[in-house]
């Protein structure tokens, strides 16, 4: 159920006593002193919520006739520039410039593209492909056309599309209907059909896929999972296991993203900033209970032995303590 408490399961939160033009000034001087005063912009952008921080900025811009973000971008460096850049962007820009980067330059990053896909709502993926347009003047589904195939990209401009039922309300009749259309589709049958996959899982609701799941193991006696496993290949494969894997469980598909980020050598920061910035209001205590529950280890521990200096600091304000 955690999904639909949205907002509730986060980390950071509004700042009472919240003033734009204090926090303006302040980091305006932490910015334009001698040497870059890192402490009171971590302290500030990682305490106010992403609202407050679209208000400092527009307050940042009317007072000092520049961008917040071009300013910081010119001051700092590194991965803790990406960072405190992401904490200052309005959330849908940054979704629509973390696909763009996904599809940019050679090979396509599919990871990026099917987590975004799978996690948004299906308004914050209508307000990223508006975003998408303002910024880039092409639309989103256009990208994904040129730079994808197949039964992926057709899945994936159905997601891009937002048109997954939103609604609590679950309904049997539907769902045994469905669990049997994806046994004929996939298992009952000679070949599979591709369509009927795509279709029930890219737009049925979080609540009825997972109600479907279970009538679905009453008919076939599989796990959807194997199914998929059994029926599929390739970035389509990936795309709808993570779909069941959101339908089950959105946080502990995320938590399963940041190991996957802070493991072995090296670490993906791409995937850490986006994880990190994008859930921090939404259900970031959730991701963290389900890390300590599936590794053993929390959450911050494993940042804190991954990352190092203000970009350490930052993580590990917005993660909100250990477990």
């Amino acid at each position: 159920m955690a999904s639909i408490w949205v907002g509730s399961r986060g980390t950071i939160r509004d700042y009472p006593g919240f003033s734009p033009s204090v926090d303006a000034e302040a980091i305006h001087k932490a910015i334009r002193g001698l040497g870059t005063d890192e402490k009171t912009l971590i302290s500030i952008l990682t305490e106010r919520s992403k609202a407050q921080r679209q208000l400092i900025a527009k307050e940042y811009q009317a007072a000092y006739g520049k961008e917040l973000k071009d300013d910081l971008k010119g001051d700092l460096s590194g991965h803790f520039k990406h960072l405190m850049v992401a904490l200052v962007t309005p959330p849908a820009v940054f979704d629509a410039k973390q696909l763009k980067k996904s599809m940019k330059g050679a090979g396509t990053n599919e990871d990026a593209l099917i987590e975004i896909l799978t996690t948004r709502t299906s308004r914050q993926m209508k307000e990223i492909s508006q975003a998408y347009y303002t910024v880039y003047k092409k639309s989103l589904g256009d990208d994904i056309s040129s730079e994808t195939s197949g039964d992926f990209r057709k899945a994936l401009l159905t997601l891009a599309d937002g048109r997954r039922d939103e609604s609590l309300k679950v309904d049997e009749h539907l769902a045994k209907k469905d669990a049997q259309i994806l046994y004929d589709a996939g298992e009952n049958k000679w070949g599979t059909d591709e369509d009927k996959f795509t279709e029930i899982l890219c737009l049925r609701s979080f609540p009825q896929l997972k109600l479907t799941f279970d009538e679905y193991r009453n008919i076939s006696q599989k796990d959807i999972e194997d199914s998929i496993k059994g029926e599929l290949s390739g970035h389509f494969e990936d795309l709808l296991l993570a779909i069941v894997h959101c339908a089950r469980n959105t946080p502990s598909f995320l938590a399963e993203r940041l190991h996957r980020a802070l493991k072995g050598a090296g670490t993906d920061e791409f995937t850490l900033n986006r994880i990190m910035v994008s859930r921090s209001e939404t259900d970031l205590l959730d991701i963290r209970a389900e890390f300590k529950k599936h590794y053993g280890y929390s959450l911050y521990s494993a940042i804190k032995s991954d990352t190092s200096g203000d970009y350490e600091i930052t993580l590990i304000k917005i993660c909100g303590g250990d477990d």
